[in-house]
């Protein structure tokens, strides 16, 4: 972390930069270098290689509309990660397909693995929950979804959700409500018979 004379610098700070300034790419090389990564990872577990493009045009954006970040009403990160959830909804599709292939991907490696006598049940198990989870994400609704997944993947509390989608906290945790329920039945169903490559959630 940089320091200013006097101390080390404030985080809050760093997070919440003055973006409106002639200085663009002042303001945002800062922001590319400490989030571009994030994003990718993110983005990459959502809609796999689209992520490529998906945070150049997070930062393209984020630029042309830079006049409407203001610090006062959430963290540059949390506005990034509202763009990039924006673009998003045009990969619905994409992103449905990238988690049941990545669904699939993990029941074949699994089948695949150490013969089922010489496997540690708890190895096996975990596996098996994390097909399942991964296949009931994809059917699930797209902005249930999004709060789950920036709550669980992006590491967001309910107000850091809010920011990022605009949305008053109260219909954040409406959604994550909504989403675990959608979760559980998609879960439950799928233990009956299980189609290839189907995942789990537990309760909050």
């Amino acid at each position: 972390m940089t320091e200013r004379a006097g101390g080390p610098a404030d985080p809050a700070s760093e997070d919440r930069p003055e973006l409106g300034g002639p200085d663009v790419v002042g303001s945002f090389g800062p922001l590319y270098d400490r989030y571009a990564r994030e994003l990718h990872r993110y983005l990459r577990r959502r809609v796999g290689q689209v992520a490529d493009d998906l945070v150049a045009e997070t930062f393209v954006v984020a630029m042309q509309h830079r006049q409407d970040y203001s610090p006062d009403r959430g963290t540059a990160r949390s506005w990034l990660y509202g763009i990039a959830t924006n673009l998003l909804r045009g990969h619905v599709r994409e992103e449905a397909r990238t988690l049941r292939t990545a669904a699939k991907m993990v029941g074949e490696a699994q089948q695949n693995a150490d013969p089922p006598d010489t496997r540690v049940p708890d190895q096996v198990d975990a596996r098996d929950q994390v097909t399942r989870l991964t296949a009931a994400l994809a059917e699930i609704d797209p902005g249930n979804r999004d709060a789950l997944l920036l709550t669980t993947w992006a590491g967001m509390d309910a107000s850091e959700v809010a920011e990022a989608l605009s949305i008053p906290v109260a219909t954040v945790r409406t959604r994550l409500h909504r989403g675990r329920r959608q979760l559980r039945a998609e879960l439950a169903a799928n233990r009956r018979p299980r189609r290839t490559g189907e995942g789990s959630l537990g309760d909050e």
